[in-house]
């Protein structure tokens, strides 16, 4: 069932953003002085209760450091927890543009795997996410894509139905999992290919504007 409603929802990195810096984790695991293939094995296992709100930086980063057997003390987790969010800080200013630009035509709302902290951090330097419709934030919202809930909790605050989205993802188990809860889905691999998906899909949608 749809409201005819067309609301595009962007996932962030990937997308809107751009994936971390390559040498990010080189560079924290020199501070750990632990080599980078293991610093990063602890850091991707020990992150999904972090994306998803289950747990606080402090709590994460103490985790990651005792799986590498290494010593935890406060200034050294807040050096990894300031160079991590600096690492996924960067925003392809293309797509920043280009997203603004849909507000003319579509609702466009956010849905991003992103900690609680890196979310305050991230809204704070970029002021234009302020001016989406919605914005939801895996770590405010205590549920991380691929999870249903993740899509359910844009669709109950939006007050919308799943046929009126448009989910737009670089990682296609990410997009899958929007199409089984009933959304629209498209796999991102760059701009241009997006607005010619969007410029199909928007004549279907009836109403574009709430």
């Amino acid at each position: 069932m749809s409201t005819d409603r067309s609301i595009v929802l962007f996932d962030l990195f990937g997308v809107i953003a751009r994936h971390q810096r390559p040498d990010a984790l080189g560079k924290m695991a020199a501070r750990c002085h632990t080599p980078t293939d293991a610093f990063t094995t602890a850091y991707w296992a020990c992150r999904p209760p972090y994306d998803a709100g289950r747990q606080s930086a402090p709590a994460y980063w103490t985790a990651v450091l005792r799986r590498l057997s290494l010593s935890v003390d406060a200034d050294t987790i807040e050096e990894l927890r300031l160079a991590d969010i600096d690492s996924w800080s960067r925003v392809d200013d293309r797509m920043v543009t280009y997203a603004q630009s849909l507000r003319d035509v579509a609702e466009v709302a956010l849905l991003s795997n992103i900690p609680s902290d890196h979310a305050d951090a991230f809204l704070a330097a970029q002021p234009w996410l302020h001016d989406l419709d919605h914005v939801a934030f895996s770590g405010k919202i205590k549920a991380a894509k691929p999870a249903p809930a993740a899509f359910h909790h844009c669709v109950v605050a939006m007050r919308a139905a799943p046929a009126d989205f448009l989910f737009v993802d670089d990682r296609e188990e990410n997009v899958r999992a929007a199409q089984a809860v009933g959304m629209n889905g498209h796999v991102f691999t760059d701009r241009d290919e997006l607005a010619a998906a969007i410029d199909t899909w928007l004549p279907t949608r009836g109403l574009t504007r709430k």
